[in-house]
């Protein structure tokens, strides 16, 4: 039995960490009736996650950054998470970390786990003199409205035909980038997303969920690819 080549795409914010780490930075420290109203434009598709991260930024006013690095040295990352990445290692499994969110955070939290060699791709966020955010967007793609870091994009330049994909992820950021990837895991607003538009998908409740399916996934001889996400994929390399 040839030995199956798996690409593991990982969202960040309350996949990896016990919650939605911007989200709730920005409640914390923003306007929160704004936050709020940003916040439901984008979930019904008003306005895109580019728009709504400047808006979020805008909302904040000038505060101390001590503050603002104390709130995210509290926020807490899946117990299981450290494992799946060993698992990872273990079987030569390449995993990126694609995120909607901010480096800031991002790296912050994976420097203090330790974990600060995985492939990470995200938005950028400054802290001017003033302590303003700023933002910026290295990756938008105007054709993945849902994420302003275009996560589709990451996909199909880090995997070939030849590998089999999986993608794990919980929110909105997650619904249009997922349906590119052979196996889905899903939890929350992703897994309604996929309940509801029909798309097979793997619930999940932890990183020890998600190993024990991908072990069961290397064991079969014949491993079939999710048919609907070889057709999107072949639909985005012809369109570039």
């Amino acid at each position: 039995m040839s030995e199956k080549i798996f690409k593991i795409f990982v969202d960040f914010d309350g996949t990896i960490t016990k919650l939605d780490v911007g989200e709730s930075l920005f409640r914390e420290f923003g306007d929160k009736e704004k936050v709020d109203n940003i916040i439901q434009k984008l979930l019904s598709d008003q306005i895109s996650a580019k728009d709504s991260w400047i808006a979020l930024c805008n909302s904040v006013p000038a505060f101390a950054q001590k503050d603002f690095d104390e709130f995210i040295d509290g926020i807490e990352i899946e117990d299981t998470f450290h494992d799946f990445v060993h698992y990872c290692n273990q079987n030569n499994f390449d995993m990126y970390v694609l995120s909607d969110g901010f480096d800031y955070y991002i790296n912050r939290i994976l420097k203090r786990e330790n974990l600060q060699d995985l492939k990470v791709y995200s938005n950028k966020l400054l802290i001017d003199k003033m302590n303003l955010l700023i933002p910026s967007f290295p990756f938008y793609d105007s054709s993945c409205a849902s994420s302003a870091n275009c996560k589709r994009n990451h996909i199909l330049s880090h995997s070939s035909e030849d590998d089999y994909t999986i993608f794990i992820g919980d929110g909105n950021s997650d619904k249009y980038t997922a349906q590119f990837c052979d196996f889905i895991f899903a939890k929350d607003d992703l897994l309604k997303y996929c309940e509801r538009e029909r798309i097979t998908y793997f619930p999940y409740n932890n990183f020890d969920d998600v190993i024990s399916r991908i072990d069961q996934l290397k064991e079969k001889k014949r491993l079939k690819k999710r048919h609907q996400a070889e057709l999107k994929r072949r639909e985005a390399y012809l369109q570039e």
